[in-house]
């Protein structure tokens, strides 16, 4: 019955239709190491539909983003950009609020820290008739706060800054300076910055960058302990992320956080940048794990060169999301919904490689939907998007439509299952707590549809059919996952 379910769930979606990288990158940790990934079971591919909208008094919006920079916000090339959204699938957009540099992109005037050290760059002349705009073409609009990697701050704010052994600010290999996530003043500047953007209109605030620095130079780095009080990275992290949340949730704003896809199964890269996904996912609205399959090392998701193939890669990162999250999962308890980055770029630096054009587009969005997740944020650092890789407004709208029926109808049936067996269990308990050892035949709830299948249908898939034939592409997918290599992204998110 479960393989009849799943089946019914795939073939549907597919019926329907259903990164920041700016220059050259370069592997930073060498020798992180990736857990051996599994194929997802049939019970795990199911799971992830029964997630649920989460968060304050606003209405949550299905997401189909791309990102904007500040300075692309401000200039009259964001116009283009706004005819070109106007009748497509997208509805939202991510723009830069504090940016790469640490600089905010308009002008507040109820920030004093953000005041005081003349943080901001108005790229953004009139912010007011910018949003107002946006609602008028009912876009959804995300504020991109870039958090602990802020070489702006860490200069004007030194004794906030991550420090070297001789006191002095430490830098990246780019030379830019870090702010170190122990300060909760850095916490309270963020939360700060986040409130104004709420108060600009924006209906959600987006850390990025909500991590430590990665690179060789951090083992020059020292904390001093009266400020990490025994804590780890990954400690601190989450809780910061707790800390914003329930900061901004007051403001009645979403609150959401980019994170690495390669932490996903990986404690080595979970405890390098101090993200561990479930957990910042008990504390968040959304989390939005950067699969982009440029990110991932030659051999993962049994692929041999994951940016050549990116829908097996998109939902093979997605299904590892699943598997995370249905783990730690605790009925009852708030956890966030999932919206990943796609990749909408070349990455012609890496020596396997092929060009991003609308069908690679189409295949990662696609690659979303049959791994149960319904929304998708694409990125492009240049602000230079495949808009033929997109369908119409009223194409998206069907697909969507399509795509929220047959999830509906998976969670139903995965709600009957899971009565059905609490049913069998609270049985079998009462006939021992009876001494019921005659031998009598128990009757198990759901045996008999086993049993006897229902009417066939046109159209339906019997279960037979649900099994596909091994062949040499699905024995790779087996194959262990070999070291994932975090990848620096210039000055563009991570």
């Amino acid at each position: 019955m479960k393989k009849w379910i799943l089946a019914v769930v795939v073939c549907s979606l597919v019926a329907s239709g259903c990164g920041r990288l700016k220059g050259t990158s370069e592997p930073e940790e060498q020798g992180s190491k990736t857990e051996e990934t599994q194929p997802a079971t049939e019970e795990e591919e199911l799971s992830v539909i029964l997630e649920v909208p989460a968060g304050p008094g606003k209405k949550p919006v299905k997401v189909k983003g791309i990102y904007i920079s500040g300075y692309m916000a401000g200039s009259e090339g964001f116009q283009d950009i706004l005819n070109k959204i106007e009748g497509t699938e997208i509805n939202a957009v991510v723009i830069d609020v504090k940016n790469d540099d640490g600089r905010i992109t308009f002008a507040m005037e109820d920030a004093p820290t953000v005041n005081e050290i003349g943080a901001t760059e108005r790229y953004i002349r009139d912010i007011d008739k910018l949003m107002a705009d946006l609602k008028a073409r009912g876009i959804y609009t995300i504020a991109r706060v870039v958090a602990f990697r802020d070489p702006y701050l860490a200069e004007k704010k030194p004794e906030w800054s991550l420090k070297n052994r001789d006191g002095s600010i430490h830098r990246d290999k780019q030379g830019l300076a870090w702010v170190n996530p122990y300060r909760t003043e850095v916490w309270d500047y963020l939360v700060e910055v986040g409130t104004e953007a709420s108060k600009a209109g924006f209906d959600e605030i987006q850390f990025d960058y909500i991590r430590f620095a990665t690179d060789s130079t951090m083992k020059n780095v020292v904390f001093d302990e009266a400020e990490t009080k025994g804590r780890s990275k990954t400690d601190v992290i989450t809780e910061f992320v707790k800390y914003a949340y329930e900061k901004l949730s007051k403001e009645d704003v979403f609150v959401s956080a980019d994170v690495f896809g390669t932490i996903i199964g990986s404690k080595v890269d979970a405890d390098t940048v101090g993200q561990i996904y479930h957990e910042m996912a008990a504390h968040l609205d959304y989390i939005c794990p950067m699969i982009y399959p440029s990110h991932y090392g030659d051999g993962n998701f049994g692929i041999d060169h994951p940016d050549t193939e990116p829908y097996r890669t998109i939902r093979g990162a997605l299904q590892m999301s699943s598997r995370d999250l249905e783990a730690a999962r605790v009925e009852g308890q708030h956890q966030a919904i999932v919206r990943p980055w796609l990749q909408d770029f070349t990455a012609s630096y890496l020596k396997n490689y092929i060009s991003y054009g609308p069908k690679e587009i189409r295949a990662q969005i696609q690659a979303v939907y049959d791994a149960g997740y319904e929304e998708w944020i694409l990125w492009s650092a240049s602000n230079r998007y495949t808009w033929d890789g997109l369908l119409t407004k009223e194409a998206g709208q069907a697909e969507a439509e399509e795509l929220a029926r047959t999830i509906e109808a998976a969670r139903a049936a995965s709600k009957a299952r899971r009565e059905s067996e609490e049913a069998s269990r609270a049985l079998e308990e009462s006939s021992e707590e009876s001494g019921d050892s005659s031998g009598a035949e128990v009757f198990q709830p759901g045996t008999q549809a086993q049993e006897k299948p229902e009417k066939e249908t046109k159209g339906q898939v019997k279960p037979e059919e649900t099994l596909p034939e091994e062949t040499e592409e699905t024995k790779k997918e087996a194959r262990t996952k070999p070291p994932v290599v975090i990848v620096t992204t210039g000055s563009a998110g991570n």
